[in-house]
């Protein structure tokens, strides 16, 4: 491989399996030559992510609550401690109660839409606060998202208000940090068969529409979104910022389904 990321060091957090998006990106990540670490939460995921962790070479994982302030403190603390200083980070999290991801969007609940917005959003610049202070010579910070941020996508419901909120965090992220030359950048793929992407309702009709449909007549792959991420976090990427990248082979420029499919 090229090693683009050769003798750079950063954190990837969301990886649940082998199939997760955030592994995709860890792995290419990782086949550059980047240093990694790992958070997960809880120790049935940690013995999921440790395995995976332990292919690419690493030793460090952190175990964090996204939602609590003591185990954000002690995971950076962690970090510094160990590393000093790092260059990227992932953020590949993002929840909602998958029983309001059935019905309509005018029944979400409160409770479900406040911690929705929190883990899918909120703790997106809560890292990047905590993670930029350990960039003194600059880096990036890569979340996700996804198109239903802003085309209405059946059964997304307030997970499409959460993106629309993380995407609109990572412009102004990007104009508060670029000073200190950190960029920050989200990857919109489309539909992908992952544990989080199942929990969504009518997924495999998703998914099919969109491979059907799509310009390159497929969806996004692990390796494509894993490449975009490299690109985002390598010197390659040093202009790029407060962008969304689309990795969705071109499903976002149409206005109607392909004509073979009307």
């Amino acid at each position: 491989m090229a090693e683009l990321m050769r003798g750079k060091r950063g954190l990837v957090m969301g990886v649940a399996n082998e199939r997760s998006i955030a592994w995709g990106i860890a792995s290419a990540l990782a086949a550059e030559g980047a240093e990694l670490a790992f958070s997960y939460q809880g120790e049935a995921f940690g013995k999921r992510v440790a395995p995976l962790a332990a292919s690419v070479g690493s030793d460090m994982l952190v175990d964090v609550d996204v939602t609590d302030d003591a185990s954000l403190d002690a995971a950076f603390d962690e970090l510094r401690s160990r590393w000093g200083k790092m260059d990227f980070l992932i953020h590949a999290i993002a929840y909602s109660d998958k029983n309001e991801l059935h019905g309509r969007f005018v029944h979400t609940s409160r409770a479900n839409f406040k911690h929705s917005l929190d883990v899918s959003c909120y703790s997106f610049i809560d890292v990047s606060r905590r993670a930029a202070e350990l960039m003194p010579d600059g880096g990036a910070l890569v979340t996700l998202t996804f198109g239903g941020s802003n085309r209405v996508t059946p059964f997304y419901n307030v997970m499409g208000v959460a993106k629309a909120a993380l995407e609109a965090s990572v412009r102004y992220l990007a104009n508060d940090l670029g000073p200190q030359a950190v960029r920050v950048n989200a990857i919109s793929p489309g539909p992908m068969k992952t544990l989080a992407g199942a929990a969504i309702g009518g997924a495999r009709k998703t998914y099919r529409f969109t491979e059907a449909n799509a310009p390159l007549r497929h969806n996004a792959t692990l390796e494509s979104v894993g490449g975009a991420a490299v690109f985002l976090c390598s010197d390659y990427g040093a202009c790029t910022t407060g962008d969304v990248i689309m990795v969705d082979s071109g499903y976002h420029v149409l206005g109607m389904p392909q004509s073979e499919n009307i």
